[in-house]
């Protein structure tokens, strides 16, 4: 009867082998994670902030609101 023998189980690194893996892995999905943010949330949302404020009247909307009765301290034009 002819038997096999199993290989040794590595005892010594294998804590060192099994977090350089681990940590290698986790560096690439944060990255990856913060590109998808970067990309697909913070370049849209500053993007709509420019095009909201390239023709913003502050003024207008002041007035706007003044005249809704929105501000306590501001009453609106009677004419």
């Amino acid at each position: 009867m002819s038997s096999t023998l199993l290989p040794k189980p590595q005892m010594r690194g294998l804590l060192a082998k099994r977090l350089r893996f681990h940590i290698v892995g986790a560096m690439i999905v944060s990255v990856g994670c913060a590109l998808i943010y970067k990309f697909g949330v913070a370049e849209p949302r500053k993007r709509a902030y420019a095009d909201f404020y390239k023709n913003y009247d502050s003024m207008k909307d002041f007035e706007a609101m003044k005249e809704a009765g929105v501000f306590e301290s501001v009453q609106p034009k009677n004419s």
